[in-house]
C-alpha cells in the first residue's frame, strides 16, 4: 500500500488531471469525499458561488451547518489568493479566469480526533479578457471543519 497522500495534494491532482491521469490515485481517492467543477468569469462572486454550489450538491459539506460553509469559504478565498497572486479581484482589474476546481474533504492526520479538513484547489488560466493572453495558474486553500 502506498503512503497516504495529503488532501491538499489530492485536490491539486484532481483539479489538474484528467480521469485517466487520476487512475493511479483511485485507491487514495476512496478515502476522501471529493468533487470537481469548472468556473470561468471576471466576477469572483460567481467563482465562489460555483464552488459552494458544487460542494453542497455533491454533499461534501452539510448545507445548513454554518461551520462547514464557513470552512469551505475560507478555503476558497485562500485558493483564490494563490490564483490571483494576492489580489483577489478580476473584472475590476481587467482580468478573467477559466478554472477547474476540486474540493476534497478528509482526515489528514492519523489521530482522527484532529477532525476533518477541507481543501479547495483551482487550476486553469488567468489573464486579460482577450483570448490568447492568459497564462496558467494554481491556487490551494485548506481549512479545518470545526
Amino acid at each position: 500500500m502506498s503512503p497516504k497522500i495529503p488532501i491538499g495534494k489530492l485536490a491539486l491532482l484532481v483539479s489538474s488531471m484528467t480521469e485517466d491521469e487520476l487512475e493511479p490515485f483511485s485507491d487514495q481517492l476512496k478515502d476522501v469525499d471529493y468533487c470537481t467543477g469548472k468556473a470561468g468569469s471576471m466576477n469572483m462572486q460567481k467563482i465562489i458561488a460555483a464552488v459552494e454550489t458544487a460542494a453542497k450538491r455533491n454533499h461534501i459539506i452539510v448545507e445548513n451547518v454554518y461551520r462547514e460553509t464557513h470552512a469551505l469559504y475560507h478555503a476558497i478565498l485562500e485558493a483564490l489568493n494563490g490564483v490571483m497572486r494576492g489580489q483577489i479581484g478580476a473584472g475590476d482589474m481587467m482580468r478573467t479566469v477559466g478554472l477547474k476546481f476540486a474540493i476534497v474533504r478528509g482526515s489528514p492526520y492519523e489521530d482522527l480526533e484532529e477532525g476533518e479538513w477541507i481543501a479547495v484547489a483551482f487550476y486553469g488560466t488567468i489573464g486579460a479578457p482577450v483570448k490568447g493572453l492568459e497564462h496558467e495558474a494554481f491556487g490551494l486553500g485548506i481549512n479545518h471543519i470545526g
